[in-house]
């Protein structure tokens, strides 16, 4: 359906009234053909007629392929980002392998300690007596801020391998000093530690720190 309108148009400067005619559409009547996307939908929904619950599984289990495929692209993806990106900024092999330390145990005499550099840390290897593996087995577990049992700090009762920082506030304790025969002793606020490494005197709250480490040998370990 077509309707045509004269519209009025005054020409000012002539002071003239033209008549132009104009078309307004009402209805696409040229239009004879509605899209179907009838072949974009899921079988089980082209019936007019068809219950939602009738299909649900079959479009669910669509939806989850869907989401299962995104999800193996988007771990792809990140993978990729990771393995470009990211692991050239971590590390080198060079800086991994030294943060392994070999030590040798055979120079160090019994009843005296090796201080060694492990990780920008001091690292305290002790070879202790039978003296003071019986007397730290001997400690009540109650008597000790921190407990642990002595034979869970070490691997083999004459070593003992810690972490040389002062777990108040990062000072480095002193070796055969303090009031526990073969503990360390950090002079800086007064914490006394025992020939375990346990705390049992002053501000710190925690045990000195018993990194991983292996025995390759009797007397070699690697600590990190």
């Amino acid at each position: 359906m077509q309707v045509v309108v004269l519209e009025v148009v005054v020409d000012i400067l002539y002071k003239e009234v033209i008549l132009v005619p104009m078309q307004i559409r009402l209805s696409h009547t040229d239009v004879t053909k509605v899209p179907d996307f009838t072949s974009y939908r899921v079988n089980a929904t082209k019936s007019p007629t068809s219950r939602a619950s009738d299909s649900e599984v079959q479009r669910k289990i669509f939806g989850y392929t869907m989401m299962f495929a995104g999800a193996v692209m988007a771990t792809t993806a990140a993978k990729y980002t990771v393995k470009t990106f990211i692991m050239p900024l971590g590390p080198t092999s060079k800086t991994l392998a030294e943060a392994s330390t070999e030590v040798s145990l055979a120079t160090i005499p019994e009843g005296k300690n090796l201080v060694v550099k492990w990780r920008n840390k001091p690292l305290f290897v002790r070879h202790r007596t039978a003296e003071e593996i019986s007397r730290e087995r001997a400690v009540p577990l109650s008597e000790l801020r921190d407990p642990e049992p002595d034979e869970n700090r070490v691997q083999q009762d004459e070593w003992l391998v810690c972490i040389g920082v002062c777990t108040h506030l990062g000072c480095v304790p002193i070796a055969h000093a303090g009031d526990f025969p073969g503990g360390f002793y950090c002079p800086c606020h007064g914490s006394h530690y025992d020939a375990s490494g346990r705390i049992r005197k002053g501000p710190a709250p925690n045990n000195l720190q018993v990194p991983n480490y292996t025995f390759t040998d009797e007397s070699t370990i690697v600590v990190g």
